[in-house]
């Protein structure tokens, strides 16, 4: 008791602060890729003979695809980072 009150002590896990953090600004990326993913498209359309505007594309689908992973495991981790944390908090 402080003063006849009670209180409570929060600790704050700076490892977590820190990850949403970086997580919060990748997802700031990953929008920033999707704009640009679709101006890019229009672009090979414009500019590109359909032959090469599809070989230019389907290397742009084989990058997708790794984003698409990428952000799976993503999701993973931070599944686990929560789960971790919210055994820590109990």
């Amino acid at each position: 008791h402080f003063f006849g009150q009670p209180f409570k002590v929060l600790k704050v896990d700076k490892t977590l602060v820190d990850y949403y953090t970086k997580l919060s600004d990748f997802h700031a990326q990953f929008r920033a890729v999707g704009t640009n993913y679709n101006q890019v498209v229009k672009e090979l359309r414009l500019h590109f003979s359909e032959k090469k505007a599809m070989a230019l594309l389907y290397k742009l689908e084989q990058h997708t695809v790794e984003l698409v992973k990428l952000s799976r495991r993503i999701v993973e981790l931070s599944r686990e980072m929560e789960a971790k944390w919210s055994q820590k908090s109990v």
